[in-house]
């Protein structure tokens, strides 16, 4: 009777740890819910220009305002973090969480994507990028990025033709000129006009015109000026030669790891609303960089149909045929893309 007592003290001294057990591993497990998540964002475009001062840093900050601080997105301008044509293959492999390029940087590896770059498919970023989130939410050109979890599709505006020494009127004053080639869709067109595609990354398209490597490039008005390339070049044929597509893509592991409810936080900063934002943005700078160049005297010309130009239609139906001809000798069906690419520029005409 004398060790009740003893026995009903330590039983209670025991459940009592057991209780104080249970509460710090509660405490823990509601610690660890709320401890910061960070994601590192890499991308080529300049610190100052419009994209990420407009878009990607506003993206960063609203994600990490609907996760209540769960989630930082750490941005990684001008390509500091990874290079512009292996960063999507860096998100892919997880060497950097979240990464956005532009799909002509690695020749061959989206060349469904691709098609929707060709002429005469769109006249601004805002279609261009609609299009491309269409033809990837309805499965047309999803299989590209089945190592990668996607987050959103845009697309710059029209890349119209900027030279240092000469204006382009039509495709013959192109002939024998060295032009920056962005992505194979516009290599081909380049060289359907007599010229030399030059490929180059846009971050080595200053000291590449200015030390004479190329004569002149094709490039969205918005980059003429984030890339400082209107301190060189003062001709400028203003023309929808090509659009350019690009992607912002997250690592799938990055991604599945996370809790659903920052899952959620993600999808609802992702997708076509993402895509038009984007757009939006590059229509304004592109029309605020074109009458900078007009302001400044520069000779500036319009071919804003050039599809029903006499002079450009040829050149460009070639160029594009020449195209959709290469994917579809890889086994693909270029042409039906291209026709869904075509109904999707449609539904997306602002």
């Amino acid at each position: 009777m004398k060790f009740a007592p003893l026995f009903s003290i330590g039983a209670i001294a025991a459940l009592s740890l057991i209780g104080c057990s249970n509460q710090s591993d509660g405490d823990a497990s509601a610690m660890s819910s709320q401890e910061t998540t960070t994601l590192r964002f890499s991308h080529f475009w300049p610190a100052t220009s419009s994209i990420n001062k407009e878009v990607f840093e506003p993206w960063a900050k609203q994600i990490e305002t609907d996760s209540n601080g769960r989630l930082k997105v750490e941005l990684y301008p001008s390509a500091t973090l990874s290079k512009a044509d292996v960063t999507y293959e860096a998100a892919a492999k997880g060497t950097i969480d979240i990464g956005s390029q532009a799909h002509g940087y690695t020749s061959g590896r989206f060349p469904l994507t691709q098609i929707a770059e060709l002429p005469g498919l769109s006249s601004s970023s805002t279609q261009t990028g609609c299009m491309l989130q269409t033809l990837y939410e309805d499965g047309t050109i999803a299989s590209e990025y089945k190592d990668s979890h996607i987050l959103f599709m845009y697309a710059t505006g029209p890349g119209a033709l900027h030279s240092t020494n000469k204006l382009i009127r039509t495709p013959e004053d192109m002939k024998g000129m060295r032009i920056r080639r962005p992505s194979a869709v516009a290599g081909d067109i380049i060289e359907s006009m007599g010229a030399s595609p030059v490929g180059l990354p846009a971050n080595d398209m200053y000291t590449s015109l200015q030390r004479g490597v190329v004569d002149g490039l094709s490039f969205p008005w918005e980059a003429v000026t984030t890339f400082k390339i209107d301190e060189l070049t003062k001709y400028h044929t203003n023309i929808p030669f090509y659009s350019s597509a690009l992607m912002v893509t997250m690592n799938q592991g990055s991604y599945d790891k996370l809790p659903d409810d920052l899952k959620k936080v993600i999808d609802s900063n992702s997708g076509m609303a993402l895509a038009k934002k984007v757009g939006e943005v590059f229509d304004k700078h592109d029309d605020i960089a074109l009458q900078a160049a007009i302001d400044k005297g520069d000779q500036v010309i319009e071919v804003p149909d050039p599809l029903n130009d006499p002079d450009w239609k040829g050149p460009l139906e070639k160029g594009t045929q020449k195209y959709l001809s290469d994917v579809n000798t890889l086994g693909l069906d270029a042409d039906g893309v291209y026709e869904k690419a075509k109904a999707a520029s449609i539904a997306c005409k602002v």
